[in-house]
Parts: C-alpha cells; structure tokens; sequence
C-alpha cells in the first residue's frame, strides 16, 4: 500500500474537490493513459488493485507508471463512539484527483493491448475515466 513516509500535519482538513486539473492532465512518461472524469478520493487500496490489475494483464511486459499519491490521511472515528472528544484516529490515505487528472501511463506495449488493461483497471475505480494516447 502507498503512504508517505512522513507528513507536516496528521490530519489535514478535508477541502474542496471543485475546478479541474491544471497540472499532471496529459501524458507525459508514457504512449497511453488513463484519464479522471470526476472530482474523486483515490484511496491507496484502490491504487494498488488497479495497478496490479494492469500489470498482470499485460504479463508484465512494458512500462507503467503511477501518476497519483496518496499523501492525504483520513481519519475515522471508531463505531459506536458517542460524540465530541476530538477528531478521530488517522485511517487510511488518499489522493485527491480533480477532472482531467492522468492516474496511470503505460508505454512498451501495442494500442491495443494498453487500451484493454487499462479498460479493465478502469472497474477497480470509483471514478469515470477515459482512454488517452500520447498523439
């Protein structure tokens, strides 16, 4: 699972998932991408489903990249916990990701092969995402 290795803030507020993505929405290290939709908290579990998912489709071949990080923690209070008493424990981590977003690259293997990996990473997201090439 990703996480980072150290934070400035343990819990951070939890913002605005408004506008569009100004950087890191075009392909840039690889031929092929895949590219957010919609306003959306990737989690790190998500992360790795769907990058596993690519790469055991493609048999390990090529070249992938991870263009998201989870660096913001998201803390949860335990069930049946009455109110008040601060903010909850740290849980697990997330990336926020704004329309236009490119989540993953691929590159080393044929157009069609990436389009299928990366249509079937697309079900492990809770986001629509779209196919993109380099051209």
């Amino acid at each position: 699972m990703l996480s980072p290795k150290r934070t400035k803030f343990r819990k951070p507020h939890r913002g605005r998932r408004s506008g569009v993505a100004s950087k890191g929405n075009t392909v840039i290290f690889g031929e092929y991408g895949l590219q957010a939709l919609e306003p959306v908290w990737l989690t790190s579990r998500q992360i790795e489903a769907t990058r596993r998912t690519i790469t055991r489709y493609v048999k390990r071949t090529g070249k992938l990249w991870i263009r998201v990080f989870p660096d913001k923690s998201i803390s949860s209070k335990p069930p049946e916990t009455r109110m008040g008493s601060g903010k909850g424990s740290p849980d697990y981590w997330v990336a926020v990701i704004k329309p236009g977003h490119v989540l993953f690259e691929m590159n080393g293997v044929p157009q069609s092969i990436a389009y299928q990996a990366l249509k079937n990473a697309s079900y492990k997201l809770p986001v629509k995402t779209k196919f993109i090439s380099k051209e």
